[in-house]
Order: C-alpha cells, then sequence, then structure tokens
C-alpha cells in the first residue's frame, strides 16, 4: 500500500491512471460534476486575518495570504488554521523548522517564505530514498522540482530522510521547531513511531519544540498497534513523546470538529480532503455517496505542544 494519498497526486499533477496501477484512489465521493473535487465551494476563511499584517512581507498573515498558495490548499485552511496553530508552535521568523514528511507542502507554501524572509530555515524531512515505493518517489521529486524552482519566493529549502533506516534529520541540537502534522498514523503503521520521536528529540535544541497535530481517536481501548483507522489517541502521542524525552506542555482545541464521530467507512481517508470511494488501494466506487462526509469536513484533531528540555 502506497503511503502517499490522492490528493497529494491530484495537486501535484500527476495522472490518475498511473495511480490506479500503483493501487491508490483517485476518486472524488460524492461530488457533482464540473466541481473541483478537493475545494470546498462554500469554504470561509479560517481565520480572521488582519489586512495590515497581510500586506507586510514577511508576517505569517502574508504567507497564508498568499497568491503563490493554490485555492485547494487555501480551502483547508478552516480546518488547519495554520496562523494559529504555527503560533501556538512558537514558530519564529529565524527559527530553524523540521517538518516530517511534508506531503505535497501544505505547510511549505506558507513557511518556507515566511522563514526565507526571516533568515530562518525550513527543512523537509522526506521518505527515506531507499524505501521502492514509485508512488512516494513520484511525490518527492515533484516536491523538489516546484520548490527549488523558485527560490527566490522559497528560499533555499533543507532536506533530510526519515524511515526506518534513516540517520540522524539534523545536526544534533540545532533544531528550534519540528512539526508531525498528520503523519503519526503513518509512522505506527510502518512501525517506525518510536524512532520519529526519538529523531525529533536529538535533533531539537534544548528548549526546542514539537508540534503535532494527528487525527484524534476517542479514546477507550488500547491503541490500535496499525492505526488502520488513521486515528490515534492523545494519551498514546503523549506516551511517544514522554518515552522519548519530551515534556508535555499544553494543548489547543483549534484543530476539533466534533461532527467527526470517527465511524467512517474507509477510516478517516472517507472524509475530506482523501475524499476515499471504496478502501484504500481499490478502485473508487462511482456508486458512493459522500454527501455526509462532505458535511462533516476535515477530522477532528488533537493539537499538542511539546518541549525539549532545557
Amino acid at each position: 500500500m502506497s503511503i502517499v494519498n490522492r490528493r497529494e497526486f491530484a495537486r501535484l499533477g500527476l495522472g490518475g491512471a498511473a495511480l490506479l496501477g500503483l493501487g491508490v484512489s483517485v476518486s472524488a465521493c460524492g461530488r457533482k460534476p464540473g466541481n473541483d473535487p478537493a475545494v470546498d465551494p462554500d469554504a470561509d476563511e479560517s481565520e480572521q486575518i488582519n489586512p495590515k499584517l497581510a500586506q507586510q512581507e514577511g508576517t505569517l498573515e502574508w504567507a497564508v495570504s498568499g497568491n503563490w498558495r493554490n485555492s485547494v490548499d487555501k480551502a483547508r485552511d478552516k480546518y488547519r488554521h495554520p496562523i494559529e496553530m504555527l503560533t501556538f508552535f512558537e514558530v519564529k521568523p529565524r527559527d530553524t523548522v523540521i517538518d516530517m514528511w511534508p506531503g505535497a507542502g501544505y505547510m511549505t507554501e506558507i513557511l518556507a517564505p515566511y522563514l526565507a524572509r526571516g533568515k530562518g530555515r525550513y527543512v523537509a524531512a522526506m521518505f527515506e530514498a531507499s524505501v521502492t515505493d514509485t508512488a512516494s518517489t513520484a511525490l518527492g521529486d515533484k516536491y523538489k522540482a516546484h520548490f527549488d524552482g523558485n527560490k527566490k519566493l522559497y528560499g533555499q529549502l533543507g532536506y533530510a530522510e526519515f524511515g526506518a533506516n534513516s540517520t540522524a534529520l539534523l545536526e544534533a541540537d540545532t533544531a528550534d521547531c519540528i512539526l508531525m502534522l498528520l503523519v503519526i498514523q503513518d509512522w505506527i503503521a510502518q512501525g517506525v513511531a518510536e524512532k520519529a520521536f526519538t529523531d525529533a528529540f536529538q535533533a531539537l535544541r534544548p528548549g526546542g519544540i514539537l508540534g503535532v497535530e494527528q487525527h484524534r481517536a476517542d479514546i477507550g481501548n488500547v491503541q490500535d498497534p496499525g492505526a488502520t483507522n488513521g486515528y490515534v489517541q492523545e494519551p498514546f502521542v503523549k506516551q511517544l513523546a514522554a518515552e522519548a524525552g519530551f515534556q508535555f506542555v499544553s494543548s489547543s482545541e483549534i484543530n476539533a470538529n466534533p461532527k467527526d464521530d470517527k465511524d467512517h467507512p474507509f477510516g478517516v481517508w472517507t472524509l475530506p480532503p482523501q475524499r476515499l470511494t471504496a478502501p484504500r488501494g481499490q478502485p473508487p466506487n462511482p456508486e458512493f455517496d459522500g454527501t455526509l462526509y462532505e458535511s462533516i469536513g476535515e477530522s477532528d484533531r488533537m493539537t499538542l505542544k511539546f518541549r525539549k528540555p532545557q
């Protein structure tokens, strides 16, 4: 099963036929013909962006308002609250920030220009190169071509790797902030979640911040060891962080969604932005009605801040 989702390929312009050959669903469930399947036409801005700050180059408001960001990503802001979230994670213009498995670059489009203006450093920790996954390789190639092709806007991105056999993310004790955004379920499935937190701890400077945004499971039974529905229990994430040496600082409900009951036929991927209409790796089902899942929106999420002790 590929670790790359359908929407990431759609955004970077990779063909659906190629993805079907890799067992990746590319359908848009329950959308009316002619609509962009990844854009909510009724989407409101996620935050009240100060117009004065939006005009000031180098501010987070400027980066989130940037005309280089596509409508697909901007439509997601009402679910992901990038200004509030990055402020909560204490990201500053001069910081060195590692984004672990940045996908198609939702956060890169915001952070890379922001850090470049502030003389900071953005580091993308990509899929491990030794992984022979055609879909992941194609996504990584598209990502690098896009962001390395406009250094005037994005600055000089740094690159690292993360996977079962990867080495250090960065020199020890040098990163100011490390982000784990909607990826822990994949690491659990691949058996590398503990390594992710350990590698992050080693790369962060003392006092540095680990920021987590993750699909949130209801607290109840033992955590599913494969995270098969994409949801993870908050105490389990806190346990992973504590075992690596992190101190829990605080949580935020900015990305909570009380409409998400976590009971979906194809796991969290039934919801936007993936909108699966069949199990992962199977062909899409054109008869599947996704109206209910559109009304729910994106998943209920925990937003957690940890600190490496001084």
